[in-house]
């Protein structure tokens, strides 16, 4: 049986360090891809890629993701060991999402993996069958948006995902509205800040309950200052969420970009999820002619800077599109 299969990369364009607490956030699927081309088949999992020298061999049972090797095939094992397949799979992958940029390309891959060794369900079970699979095989405990914007993703639309019951909401992207990623830094999840935030969130939660709830005011009343500042970045950010797809649905793209600054300026300054770097790059993005507003994406610590603007604004970065989601054609 030959499998084609197509997992698009994503943007987010708000709600940044809200899905691990059930908040709001609002990615799209862009118009970048990772692709796997192959057979079922036999008893073991084989993948070569044109980006990785070593190919990737596993067994139906992967009792380990961790510890899988290349490293690249740390991502299959996480998805081979939530999936237990019955049978295998021999193919190649190939991508032009760039790694390291923030814009999920392992998760991309994770949700091609599945899709190539024949998972059948939703697309949030799939998204949460790849949750699974990415905090196995990272131990990160990531969130659950990217897996769900490229199952679930919708061609001309961001997705107001709240990643608390897991609905979403489809919101049209202005047809005179482009919107620009711009790749800044490599960055890692791995060893980075983003598992300390996401324990001093539990921190938050234990002294004023579920986050997705909690109101800005609570947030402030908070002792601890680094908990304080946690708190009100997540408060205030699932507002701007809600602010923002308001303002898209109006066509009021000034009111959309001061909340992307504004969401920036709260990763810069509550969340310490920005750097320098990210920070110099909004500024300059934010004084072009023609740009809404900008703001790092993506987890932080590195990666790519999202903007909204006028069409034609900006001579560099990557004029994304809104796609559909991951999809597999069997032949």
């Amino acid at each position: 049986m030959n499998v084609h299969v197509f997992a698009p990369g994503r943007v987010n364009l708000i709600g940044e360090h809200t899905d691990y607490t059930g908040g709001l956030v609002m990615p799209m699927a862009i118009d970048r891809y990772t692709e796997i081309e192959g057979t079922r088949g036999g008893a073991r999992v084989q993948l070569t890629s044109f980006d990785e020298p070593d190919p990737v061999d596993l067994p139906l049972t992967v009792d380990d993701p961790q510890h899988a090797e290349p490293a690249w095939a740390k991502y299959v094992a996480g998805v081979v060991a939530e999936m237990a397949p019955a049978e295998g799979f021999v193919g190649r992958v190939s991508t032009d999402i760039p790694i390291g940029a923030g814009l999920s390309s392992s998760h991309a891959l994770q949700v091609a993996v599945a899709l190539a060794l024949g998972h059948q369900g939703s697309a949030i079970d799939i998204a949460q069958l790849t949750q699974r699979a990415e905090n196995r095989s990272s131990g990160v405990p990531t969130g659950i948006m990217d897996q769900l914007a490229i199952a679930a993703g919708v061609k001309g639309h961001a997705l107001v995902i709240d990643c608390g019951d897991l609905t979403i909401e489809p919101v049209p992207v202005p047809d005179d509205l482009e919107v620009v990623v711009l790749f800044v830094a490599h960055r890692t999840l791995v060893g980075s800040a983003y598992a300390d935030r996401v324990a001093e969130c539990r921190a938050v939660e234990q002294l004023i309950g579920p986050l997705r709830d909690a109101t800005p005011e609570q947030a402030r009343a908070l002792e601890d200052p680094v908990l304080r500042m946690r708190a009100l970045h997540v408060t205030t950010e699932n507002q701007r969420v809600r602010d923002f797809a308001d303002a898209l649905r109006n066509g009021d793209l000034v009111s959309a970009g001061r909340l992307m600054v504004e969401g920036h300026e709260s990763l810069r300054l509550l969340y310490d999820t920005s750097t320098p770097v990210m920070n110099q790059a909004v500024t300059e993005l934010c004084a072009t002619p023609g740009v809404y507003g900008a703001r790092m994406t993506g987890g932080g610590f590195g990666g790519c800077v999202v903007a909204l603007t006028e069409p034609g604004a900006l001579a560099r970065g990557w004029v994304v599109q809104a796609v559909d989601g991951a999809r597999a054609v069997v032949s």
